[in-house]
């Protein structure tokens, strides 16, 4: 009988365990040109498309490559798809516009609008873009020590020559960055984006104070106490930085940061920690 006990018991612990290595396990992540983040079952790529199937599901979906940025894969390897190796004709064809090359400086890094996209609604803001291109450029100047010998290209420079070319926040990653170097005349590029994602929560504070009325003899005849309880809502950003860097037309650096905090600002935080972790950023 306790033979039969234990036999059973081994086997429940199986089952537990085979259900919990099933429900856990790892996907592969295909994180999108627009922000999207997909978790889901790679089951075939070619050059020009990824086949996959979500969890739970048979059904295999195709996408193309050039919709994609980058696969995370289940096993910790990481594949990052150039939009410039997909593009059959030049931004220049794409805009209707010729390509003008600035005289190149060497040695000189330029700061690119930074698409900053709310990626529940997809909608960009030109205003936040242009806000945290302008966050980015000042960090590279206070850090400009550091940066030796690169010099940081002016930002109204920068701006001025994409302007002339054509070029905004919601063309440049259609842009190849081999064109971007020659339009701005620089030999180094950072190109950072920001997606987010907006959740409310609320929060209660309740303060608690009391009156009392002593007799003659100190001896407590009667109290009034009163509580007041305030509540207030807040609202998080969710936030995901892509940095990457750019060495004639080489990407040399590549990262991906969420900030520890979910407050307005926090995502400049993860851009000064991926700079300081650069391979351009020299300590001092």
């Amino acid at each position: 009988m306790n033979f039969q006990k234990l036999t059973s018991v081994i086997v429940l612990l199986l089952i537990s365990v085979f259900s919990f290595a099933q429900g856990g396990k790892k996907l592969d992540k295909i994180i999108k040109r627009d922000y999207q983040i997909i978790e889901c079952t790679i089951a075939k790529m070619s050059d020009k498309t990824v086949e996959y199937s979500l969890p739970g599901e048979t059904m295999q979906i195709s996408l193309d490559v050039s919709q994609i940025a980058r696969i995370d894969f289940a096993s910790g390897r990481s594949q990052t798809f150039d939009v410039s190796a997909n593009a059959s004709t030049p931004a220049s064809e794409n805009s209707g516009q010729v390509i003008a090359s600035a005289e190149m400086k060497s040695n000189t890094i330029a700061v690119l609008p930074v698409p900053y996209v709310n990626s529940g609604t997809m909608e960009s803001s030109e205003e936040m873009a242009k806000f945290a291109q302008n966050d980015l450029y000042n960090k590279l100047l206070d850090k400009s020590s550091n940066l030796f010998p690169l010099t940081v290209q002016d930002l109204r420079v920068t701006n001025s020559l994409l302007h002339k070319a054509g070029i905004d926040y919601k063309n440049i990653d259609e842009t190849p960055i081999q064109d971007l170097e020659k339009i701005l005349g620089v030999d180094n590029i950072v190109a950072a984006k920001v997606s987010f994602t907006l959740t409310e929560g609320a929060t209660s504070s309740t303060y608690n104070s009391g009156n009392a009325k002593v007799s003659d003899n100190n001896k407590k005849v009667k109290t009034s106490d009163v509580s007041t309880t305030n509540s207030s809502n807040l609202t998080y950003y969710n936030y995901m930085v892509y940095f990457d860097m750019y060495k004639n037309a080489t990407k040399i650096y590549s990262q991906t940061r969420k900030p520890f905090l979910n407050i307005k600002d926090s995502w400049m935080d993860s851009i000064t920690y991926l700079l300081k972790r650069s391979p351009i950023y020299v300590k001092k």
